[in-house]
């Protein structure tokens, strides 16, 4: 049966793998992200794109309002939008203070309020029962290490998702988060990791390789899957077992 899937950040990394991997399941599939453009050349099967900025309510209502026309219910949302806010202008002036505001306030716009605004304007389409939401979280948000506003702001999605799970569990509904460690082949680290650090990530892991964004897409769909009906409220971790669960 063909499901509508709803991805934030689908044009690149984690929520293009995840999208590619829908379609060919012949699910119909909407990319939500900031650029256009990225969308456009992500290029997946039969998918629509919607550019919006998905911190901003305004926008936001926009998406919700071309979701009822397109779709109508929501079988899966899935959250990928996020970063660490290296595609943002950089900071003016040398205020300490005023750069630390603006690059907390920037990976909670980033990677929590764009979840929680596009997860409250979509809610009441959400299919019943069987839908499925999402959260892309990360390592970061166990250990605080690395940039620190960023693992705060993950670590932010997981008391809503517990939540959510809660309202939404009695209507049918699952919300899981799912935590990756270090993925190649994403915009996370701009141009690059330095190899030292690589490899230093890569020798933390049990089976002693990077993930890669099918890794976490596999998870993704798995956790939308039927199998995964009586799954929520959790969070599942995608490392190689560089941190165990807790």
């Amino acid at each position: 049966m063909t499901r509508n899937v709803v991805i934030s950040g689908g044009g690149t990394g984690i929520g293009l793998a995840t999208a590619r991997v829908f379609a060919a399941d012949g699910d119909r599939v909407l990319l939500l992200g900031r650029r256009g453009d990225v969308l456009e050349r992500a290029a997946v099967p039969g998918a629509l794109t919607y550019a919006a900025d998905l911190a901003d309510p305004e926008a936001v209502r926009g998406v919700a309002g071309f979701v009822a026309r397109e779709f109508g219910a929501v079988d899966v949302l899935v959250h990928s939008a996020g970063g660490n806010g290296l595609l943002e202008p950089p900071v003016g002036g040398d205020e300490p203070l005023d750069a630390v505001a603006r690059h907390w306030t920037v990976n909670f716009r980033l990677n929590l309020l764009t979840a929680v605004l596009l997860t409250e304007a979509l809610r009441d389409r959400l299919a019943e029962p069987g839908g499925r939401v999402l959260f892309l979280s990360s390592i970061a948000a166990y250990r605080g290490s690395g940039q620190v506003a960023y693992a705060a702001a993950k670590a932010g999605l997981h008391p809503y998702a517990h939540d959510l799970a809660r309202r939404l569990g009695p209507h049918g509904i699952t919300v899981n988060v799912v935590a990756p460690g270090y993925i190649e082949d994403t915009a996370f680290f701009g141009d690059g990791i330095d190899e030292e650090r690589r490899a230093r990530l890569i020798a933390e892991t049990s089976d002693k390789r990077a993930g890669t964004p099918g890794d976490v897409a596999a998870t993704l769909h798995w956790l939308a899957s039927p199998g995964a009906a009586h799954i929520t409220s959790q969070i599942i971790q995608v490392n190689g077992g560089a941190e165990r669960g807790h």
